[in-house]
């Protein structure tokens, strides 16, 4: 297994994003499915949103109990909005989890400087590696959700269906109309 390798795992196809310590960090190939980031339209964070809680409970019970064992648990950091400094809230413990704003900029073609740098840019982040971003949900690309705050807390970041990653991010609950694209991503054993 290397990065970029993709593999079967429980019912879904994944794409290999990083490799160190005997575990790989993948990520769903396309968006599983489209689902708000929270119940209601409210400041919240990572820590305390449905979402989280949808992933780590419901969602992980698709998994066999051979398939549990691989998934590593995993802290995971939450750093505030580094453009609109939006507060992330505190570092979790999650099996299964959304990709942050600094992740999805490190590992689908390094976009990091951008991100550490606001520059002209207003509300997202448009460069060479947007089509390295871009996921399908069902036949079409399609939005998709990160864990990050956005432009305010009652915003999550996201990547557009044209790749571009959205630092000021979609409402967390209400609109857009749909919800957002869910791409899992979780640590396993290899």
């Amino acid at each position: 297994m290397i990065k970029g390798d993709n593999l079967s795992f429980g019912n879904f196809k994944w794409q290999v994003l990083d490799i160190k310590d005997g575990k790989a960090l993948i990520i769903t190939e396309g968006i599983i499915e489209l689902r708000w980031y929270h119940k209601d339209f409210v400041e919240i964070t990572w820590a305390d949103c449905k979402i989280r809680e949808y992933l780590n409970n419901e969602f992980y019970k698709v998994f066999n109990q051979d398939e549990k064992a691989r998934i590593v648990p995993t802290v995971n950091s939450n750093p505030d909005n580094p453009w609109f400094k939006t507060k992330g809230g505190i570092d979790t413990t999650d099996r299964i989890f959304l990709l942050s704003l600094e992740e999805v900029c490190k590992y689908f073609g390094d976009s990091r400087d951008i991100l550490k740098n606001k520059g002209s840019q207003k509300w997202y982040i448009e460069d060479e590696n947007n089509i390295k971003r871009q996921a399908k949900f069902e036949d079409s690309f399609h939005w998709w959700r990160l864990r990050s705050p956005g432009y305010y807390g009652r915003t999550s970041a996201s990547v557009s269906s044209n790749g571009n990653v959205y630092v000021r991010g979609n409402g967390v609950f209400g609109r857009p109309r749909d919800g957002g694209g869910v791409r899992p991503a979780l640590w396993l054993k290899t």
